[in-house]
């Protein structure tokens, strides 16, 4: 059997995972390749006009591995990945929508993913589908509890200082370059998906090093201290993701080291509408929210972060110490 797994959405964090169950049960693993214009053209195209950037580049990746003679493509229902939280409700609906609107699309792989409750209901899912494709459930059941060891793998490789992306190919044994020389430590948040997609993200890691900087993600600090920090909001954030990058900004606001915030969303996604002003109102240090949709230029993204660079050389040169939130109070003086 081949299998296709489409290089969008969670494939940043959840394919080492994918692909080793898949190739535990003897089956082949395709890709798609990674996004260029073309793709996303017609991921556009194709998509509905309600849907985030990164869903209709999806859109674009399916239909490459719909014209790569695959067997099926693996596209999970995802509901939840970790207890009590859960992932955008769109990833949901997406195996129907792919359905109504892509003509010809090889056989899905839809498995419900949803551990918010109880991870026997997502055995129970596995044993059904492996009844449908004629395997034996308790060696499906076997393969997934063996490829959990892959994101395990991938995560330590991230907290030796690389993107998901570099993970990944690490992961497959491909180089990755190493990074030059810094002066700015500069931490980036954002879903996996908008920050690992060489496309979507237009460059924004690369941009970054040149101009002097090394990127800090998520991926690559403590996930205790990550949750520890996010547990200080006055409420649980329910959002997988949304809950990460609010513990991972308080987590870096921390940090002496780390000179300033960049984060960089998709037009149009709604928990990140809410998420960036609640870590906007209790960032300290220099922030900047970066907003990218289909029409986005790299240059002005280049613009803004030197922008964004010059500014905090600027302010150590000087030794200006205001980082005071602009939503403090204050005290005026007459």
């Amino acid at each position: 059997m081949r299998v296709g797994i489409p290089r969008g959405l969670f494939y940043y964090h959840l394919f080492p995972q994918w692909k080793s169950f898949f190739n535990n049960l003897g089956w082949e693993v395709v890709t798609s390749p990674p996004t260029h214009k073309s793709m996303a053209n017609a991921g556009i195209l194709a998509a509905v006009s309600e849907a985030c950037f990164p869903v209709k580049v999806l859109y674009g990746h399916i239909l490459e591995l719909a014209e790569k003679e695959v067997d099926w493509i693996f596209m999970p229902r995802l509901v939840s990945i970790e207890k009590r939280s859960y992932i955008c409700p769109k990833f949901m609906g997406i195996p129907d929508m792919l359905r109504a609107q892509i003509p010809q699309l090889p056989p899905l792989i839809d498995l419900c993913i949803d551990v918010s409750r109880d991870e026997r209901d997502l055995f129970r899912e596995l044993d059904n589908w492996s009844r449908k494709v004629g395997l034996k459930p308790g060696r499906v059941r076997k393969a997934w509890t063996d490829s959990t060891r892959a994101t395990l793998t991938l995560e330590t490789i991230c907290r030796q200082g690389h993107t998901l992306d570099e993970a990944i190919r690490i992961w497959e044994g491909k180089p990755v370059a190493r990074p030059g020389r810094s002066d700015l430590t500069i931490g980036v948040l954002g879903h996996c998906y908008t920050l690992n997609d060489r496309f979507v993200n237009l460059g924004l890691f690369e941009r970054l090093r040149e101009m002097g900087a090394t990127p800090v993600t998520s991926e690559m600090l403590n996930p205790l201290k990550v949750e520890q920090a996010a547990a200080t909001l006055p409420k649980r954030v329910f959002w997988t993701v949304g809950r990460k990058m609010v513990g991972t900004a308080l987590l870096l606001d921390q940090d002496e080291s780390v000179d300033g915030v960049i984060y960089l969303t998709c037009f149009g996604c709604g928990p990140d509408s809410m998420m960036a002003k609640i870590i906007e109102r209790r960032m300290n240090k220099p922030f900047m929210l970066l907003t990218v949709d289909e029409h986005s230029g790299e240059a002005g993204v280049v613009t803004r972060l030197e922008a964004f660079c010059d500014m905090m050389r600027r302010q150590r040169r000087l030794g200006v110490e205001n980082n005071l939130s602009p939503y403090g109070e204050f005290l005026y003086s007459h």
